[in-house]
């Protein structure tokens, strides 16, 4: 069995969906959901999920090794960043190599980097009166948004599409395509 961490900072629409698509697939087990956010709602969907939530602070991430041992100590296999916002320190990633995944709502290396997250990337594809964005999945690096990609699917931008739209037409593409791609990249 493959044991999965996710790290949400917001409402966890993406952790529920990973949870629910792996719920009756016994090779995998949605093991924690950690936090950078002590009023996240992805707290209340773990404890709805019966899932252990652990809620942690810069300091705790970043100047420590306490949710490395954490993880290792859980028997923790991959870590998926499911609208985790901060930058991944170096010891997680090699604690982890090639086994930490994260989604970027836009179509990299087009909008990404440091700020572009959520809102603020649907805003600036708008704005650049892009035709197309989409979904990258892609392993993590110690840059933000810039470790290869394992995948990426596109929808259109119309004319008439607002950041709320496109933001409803590329949580569609995660909804379908991230539990998908993470269940082909860790069972093979």
């Amino acid at each position: 069995m493959k044991k999965l961490a996710i790290f949400a900072s917001g409402s966890g629409s993406n952790a529920e969906n990973i949870f629910n698509y792996f719920k009756e697939k016994p090779e995998v087990e949605i093991s924690l959901i950690l936090t950078n956010n002590p009023q996240a709602g992805v707290i209340e969907r773990a404890n709805r999920m019966n899932i252990p939530v652990i809620v942690f602070n810069r300091f705790t991430f970043s100047k420590s090794d306490k949710i490395v041992d954490l993880l290792k100590n859980q028997g923790i296999d991959w870590v998926i960043l499911a609208g985790f916002l901060w930058l991944i320190p170096k010891n997680l990633i090699e604690a982890f190599p090639n086994k930490i995944v994260n989604i970027h709502p836009a179509l990299l290396p087009k909008f990404g980097g440091k700020g572009m997250w959520g809102h603020h990337v649907h805003e600036a594809v708008v704005a650049q009166k892009e035709n197309e964005t989409g979904i990258t999945i892609h392993f993590v690096n110690e840059k933000y948004d810039d470790g290869k990609v394992i995948f990426q699917a596109k929808c259109t931008v119309n004319e008439e599409d607002t950041a709320d739209t496109v933001a409803a037409k590329v949580h569609q593409l995660e909804y379908e395509f991230f539990p998908v791609t993470i269940e082909k990249l860790i069972l093979g």
